[in-house]
């Protein structure tokens, strides 16, 4: 059962133009000014993935957070197919009906006191309203079996602590999915998940990507991962973008010192959370 068309969710493009956000920081009588994002722009359309790579405190969220309305540029716009999207009311909810973020969390995404069928159930119910109470509890718990959650009925009464973290996260996606999301985005989705399942819900979100035709927007600070799951890779170093291309071409021929910086302390996909440095050592490779 699918509350958007496959062609609808395949079309159209969100654009961030030229966004900048400054923030104003008092300390007794003095302001100071921290430039947090820096005229940045760029483009995510269905079926590609755009890898937002940098250190914390780069702007990577803060980028995440404008795109989600949670924030308001200093300057610079959000395009929704073409037009400047929308800031209140019925505008804003359809802009979150195709724009949806996963959050880096998943324990503190999820309400403890709800079960989970009643975080699909009810962005359905927001962003539906034509639908049957029937229609969106059949809608959620195939949403569950979508993220790999299955038998859905069985994991549908459940509360989140009843969980592992791989699986709130699987939750987390389903939900964003849940109003037929066109663009998600994916701030730091496997970073607070242990290594072992990390690697299963990115290749999750990259089938997800795959099959349903999303724009996606990966927000990391592992460059390894980031060529492994993207179609081009930007890296943002203290709000700027400092480098952008294709992902093999980033990873293999770097330009900026700050990549390169990134690239050594990166670890492979295939040992997640290991640094490179003590796997080669491990296997008594030189230099």
């Amino acid at each position: 059962m699918s509350t958007k068309t496959d062609a609808a969710r395949g079309t159209g493009t969100l654009e961030a133009r030229n966004l900048t956000k400054d923030f104003h920081l008092r300390s007794g009588f003095t302001t100071t000014t921290l430039h947090a994002v820096k005229d940045v722009s760029f483009t995510l359309e269905p079926g590609r993935t755009v890898a937002l790579v940098g250190e914390s405190g780069s702007g990577k969220s803060t980028i995440a957070r404008m795109l989600m309305k949670l924030e308001t540029p200093t300057s610079g716009e959000i395009l929704l197919d073409g037009a400047p999207s929308g800031t209140g009311g019925r505008a804003l909810e359809r802009y979150r009906s195709d724009v949806q973020m996963v959050f880096q969390d998943p324990f503190a995404s999820l309400n403890p006191f709800h079960t989970i069928v009643h975080h699909l159930e009810r962005p359905i119910r927001l962003h539906h309203p034509e639908l049957t109470s029937a229609q969106v509890r059949e809608r959620a718990v195939e949403l569950l079996e979508r993220v790999r959650l299955t038998p859905g009925e069985s994991f549908a009464e459940r509360r989140p602590h009843e969980l592992s973290g791989g699986q709130r996260q699987r939750v987390a996606i389903a939900r964003a999915l849940a109003p037929g999301a066109r663009f998600i985005v994916a701030d730091e989705p496997v970073s607070m998940l242990d290594v072992s399942i990390r690697l299963g819900v990115l290749n999750l979100l990259a089938e997800l990507q795959r099959e349903e035709n999303l724009g996606v927007l990966y927000i990391t600070h592992d460059l390894a991962t980031a060529r492994h799951f993207s179609d081009e890779i930007m890296v943002l170093y203290k709000g700027d973008v400092v480098e952008r291309g294709p992902a093999d071409e980033v990873i293999l021929n770097p330009q900026h010192e700050y990549t390169k910086t990134l690239l050594g302390a990166a670890p492979e996909p295939e040992n997640l959370g290991r640094l490179r440095d003590e796997v080669r050592a491990e296997l008594g490779i030189v230099g």
